[in-house]
């Protein structure tokens, strides 16, 4: 009776931790929950391990790189009929913004990582619908991951303190990976203080969620397909997160290429793109920014967006570019706009709302930045972000 209520009580903590998921770009755990397969997007849980201080030490089994969520019995290391087309195309050594949601009721603190595993082989395993990776298979790639970390320090500028949660000493003490606030402050604390979003900044099925966003620099490698992997290992309980994104990367080399082709799908907060391998042929005189921004607005409302540059109306409320509410929908409050941009530039901007009055509503500070990747012709990029 005893053991027995031992397994009650662990799968009853199953149900009230959690929990959280990738956003941006959208996972495939994004993608099934949005497709109506996946009932609890941040609940694709590995557990019971120990993922504090030894932040690499547990062993993933089956959840893998992509996550295993038990309530569906959902493996996304297999490509799924709504999942395992391109989400968005990156260049090399382009930095780009990342984000992924953690529910308030079950912001667990600790810290966070991303990874690209440059074995195509490998990750080509994870391409193929019509295989389920093995547990050994799972492992080997996600150490390919950890090796090919994409590290909090590689951005010039970004805040890559140590974690408050651990001490000098501990494997846990190092500011490659990302870090969360103190779990047991009483603001801002863990991962919801990280950057300030409101509540419902994302969607959880558990308490709402709110957004962590941070910068990494894609590596200098060449992929028609492959993924990228964000991992969580929490403070406070015995769990860790893992979930993927499938990408292309335009780089100058040094990779291998995958000869796997897939048909590219608008979903969520990115879209399909025009991808190229190897050197370039012809390169960009301009290059195709979408803007896709999540900001829930009613009836009269409308969403600009405006910058630094004269091609987003230097700043110019009177001339900023509209965004369209063509993919607004009850469950992806989606705006969009598509600008023509030199390749290379870096500029500020920023979104606002509005209202039927003619009012304006700025989102908050600071501004936002971005840098047009200097890429092949006919390359297309997205920036995909939240209201703030």
């Amino acid at each position: 009776m005893k053991a027995a209520s031992i397994l009650t009580l662990t799968g009853l903590l199953s149900l009230v931790n959690a929990h959280g998921y990738l956003t941006i770009p959208s996972s495939r755990t994004r993608l099934g929950f949005e497709a109506g397969i996946d009932t609890c997007p941040e609940c694709s849980i590995l557990e019971p391990v120990s993922p504090w201080p030894d932040l690499e030490g547990p062993r993933v089994g089956r959840s893998g790189p992509c996550g295993y969520n038990a309530r569906v019995s959902v493996d996304y290391n297999q490509p799924g009929a709504h999942w395992g087309d391109i989400v968005a195309t990156y260049t090399a050594n382009q930095i780009v913004e990342v984000q992924w949601c953690v529910d308030n009721n079950g912001d667990h603190g600790g810290m966070f990582t991303y990874g690209i595993c440059q074995d195509q082989d490998l990750v080509n395993k994870f391409l193929d619908p019509n295989y389920l990776p093995t547990n050994d298979e799972k492992q080997a790639a996600e150490d390919c991951f950890l090796a090919g970390e994409l590290k909090c320090t590689d951005v010039t500028g970004q805040d890559c303190g140590y974690s408050p949660d651990c001490s000098p000493g501990q494997l846990c003490w190092r500011n490659d990976w990302f870090t969360c606030n103190a779990f047991s402050a009483d603001s801002r604390r863990g991962c919801q203080g990280v950057d300030g979003a409101p509540l419902n900044s994302c969607k959880t099925t558990i308490a709402g969620g709110y957004t962590v966003t941070k910068k990494i620099k894609i590596p200098d490698y060449n992929s028609a397909h492959t993924l990228l992997r964000f991992r969580w290992n929490s403070f406070q309980t015995g769990q860790a997160y893992l979930h993927c994104a499938d990408i292309s990367i335009a780089g100058s080399g040094g990779g291998s290429t995958t000869t796997k082709t897939s048909t590219a799908t608008t979903l969520a907060t990115t879209t399909s793109k025009t991808t190229t391998t190897g050197a370039c042929a012809t390169p960009a005189t301009s290059v195709s920014v979408t803007f896709n921004e999540v900001v829930t607005t009613v009836v009269g409302q409308d969403i600009f967006l405006t910058g630094s540059i004269s091609q987003l109306s230097s700043w110019s409320t009177s001339s900023a570019i509209a965004l369209s509410a063509g993919s607004y929908t009850s469950s992806n409050h989606l705006w969009t706009a598509t600008v023509n941009l030199p390749p290379g530039t870096t500029f500020e901007y920023k979104f606002f709302r509005k209202n039927a009055d003619g009012s304006i509503t700025w989102e908050s500070d600071p501004n936002r930045s971005y840098t047009v990747p200097a890429a092949c012709s006919g390359t297309a990029v997205t920036v995909g972000t939240t209201w703030r």
